[in-house]
C-alpha cells in the first residue's frame, strides 16, 4: 500500500472513538500512528506534523489504556528537575499523558510544550496548576487541570498567591535567622531561582547545610505547623481557587486528600464543602495508598457524584516513588478526562 493512502486511512481512523468495550484496539492504533510517525521522521515526511497533530488531540485520549499522569512538579515551584528534563522523565518511562501542576504558577507550561515539540515527543501535556488554599485552619491543595494559562481571572489569582508567598518566605527567613541561620531566605531565594519560593526550598538548605539529617526533620522540627519558624499562610479560598479555575475553563480536584492530617470526619467535610464550591474531582490514586484509603476516596467520590483523579505528585526522583508508578483508575469512577472530550 502506497505509504500516503496509508497514512491518510489511519489518520482517518484516528478521528473515530471506538466503543467503550473496544479500549485495546485504541491503544494499539495509539502506537500504530506512533511507529507511522517515526517513520515520517525518518524520510522526511512533511506527513509527519499531521500525524503528531492527531496524536495529540483529545479524541485520541483514551486515557484507560495508556499510561497517565495528573500530578507533577517542576523547578518551576518546588520539583529537581526542569521541565524538560521532566518531559525526558516522562518519555522515559512511557507516560503517554502528564500534566505539570506547579505550585501556584504556569511558568514550566510553555517551556516543556515547546521542548515536546521540538523533541517531537509522543507526549500529551495537560496544562495544570496545584493551588494553595486555606481551609479550617488547614492548608488545602487544589489542583487545576486542562485550564487556559493566559486566562485573566487565573492570572489575578496567581499574582495573589505569589504575594502571599513571597510574604510568608520572607517572615519565615526572619524567624528562622533568629532560630541561628542567618541569611537563609536569601540561600532558599537563590534555590527557588525563578521559579515559587515554597518551604521545600527552606528544608533543602537545612538538609544541605546539615542542620538537619532529611527534609522532613527540617518541618518537624522550624518549619512545621506549631514549630518556632512556622509561618501562617494567606492562601485563597476553596471557593477563590475552584472559580478561578472555572473561568479558565479547567476542571478543579483535591489534590492528595488522604495526606492530609484530618480525621474521616474532617475529610467528609472538607468534600461536602469543595462539593458545595461546585469542585469537580478526587485525587483518588496516589503511590503508596493503603487499601483502606483507597476503599475511603473511591466511597466518597461515588457518594458525593465527583470525577476521579489520579497522579504520582512528583517532585524528584525516588525509590518509593516516581512519574506513573502505581496509577491505574477503578473501574468505578468516573475519571477527570471524561469532562475533556
Amino acid at each position: 500500500m502506497n505509504f500516503y493512502v496509508q497514512v491518510n486511512i489511519t489518520t482517518h481512523l484516528c478521528r473515530v472513538m471506538p466503543p467503550p468495550n473496544h479500549r485495546n484496539s485504541l491503544f494499539y492504533l495509539y502506537h500504530y500512528c506512533l511507529h507511522l510517525s517515526k517513520i515520517a521522521s525518518a524520510i522526511n515526511s512533511p506527513i509527519e506534523e499531521l500525524i503528531m497533530t492527531v496524536l495529540s488531540t483529545s479524541d485520541l485520549a483514551d486515557y484507560y489504556s495508556l499510561r497517565v499522569d495528573l500530578h507533577s512538579h517542576t523547578k518551576c515551584s518546588d520539583g529537581t528537575l526542569t521541565p524538560q528534563e521532566l518531559v525526558e522523565r516522562a518519555v522515559n518511562f512511557q507516560l503517554n499523558v502528564l500534566a505539570i501542576t506547579d505550585h501556584d504558577t504556569v511558568k514550566g507550561l510553555s517551556i516543556a510544550k515547546d521542548y515536546i515539540v521540538e523533541k517531537n515527543h509522543p507526549l500529551k501535556l495537560v496544562n495544570g496548576i496545584e493551588l494553595s488554599t486555606s481551609w479550617q485552619g488547614f492548608e488545602i491543595h487544589i489542583v487545576g487541570l486542562n485550564i487556559d494559562v493566559n486566562n485573566n481571572e487565573l492570572q489575578t489569582l496567581i499574582n495573589s498567591q505569589q504575594q502571599a508567598r513571597e510574604l510568608r518566605a520572607t517572615t519565615m527567613g526572619e524567624k528562622l535567622t533568629k532560630c541561628g541561620f542567618p541569611g537563609i531566605y536569601q540561600q532558599a531565594k537563590d534555590l527557588a531561582g525563578e521559579g515559587s519560593i515554597t518551604r521545600a526550598h527552606f528544608a533543602k538548605i537545612l538538609l544541605q547545610e546539615g542542620h538537619v539529617d532529611h527534609m522532613q526533620k527540617a518541618f518537624d522540627k522550624y518549619i512545621g505547623k506549631g514549630q518556632r519558624a512556622f509561618v501562617k499562610p494567606t492562601w485563597c479560598s476553596i471557593e477563590e481557587a475552584v472559580a478561578a479555575i472555572h473561568h479558565a475553563g479547567g476542571n478543579a480536584v483535591i489534590a492528595h486528600p488522604v495526606r492530609y492530617d484530618l480525621s474521616t470526619k474532617w475529610l467528609r467535610r472538607l468534600v461536602v464543602q469543595f462539593k458545595a464550591a461546585q469542585g469537580d474531582g478526587l485525587e483518588i490514586v496516589l503511590p503508596q495508598m493503603g487499601n483502606e484509603q483507597r476503599k475511603l476516596m473511591l466511597s466518597f467520590c461515588l457518594e458525593y457524584d465527583l470525577h476521579a483523579s489520579m497522579g504520582s505528585d512528583f517532585h524528584y526522583p525516588s525509590r518509593w516513588s516516581d512519574l506513573g508508578r502505581n496509577l491505574r483508575m477503578p473501574d468505578k469512577v468516573k475519571p477527570i478526562w471524561d469532562l475533556w472530550h
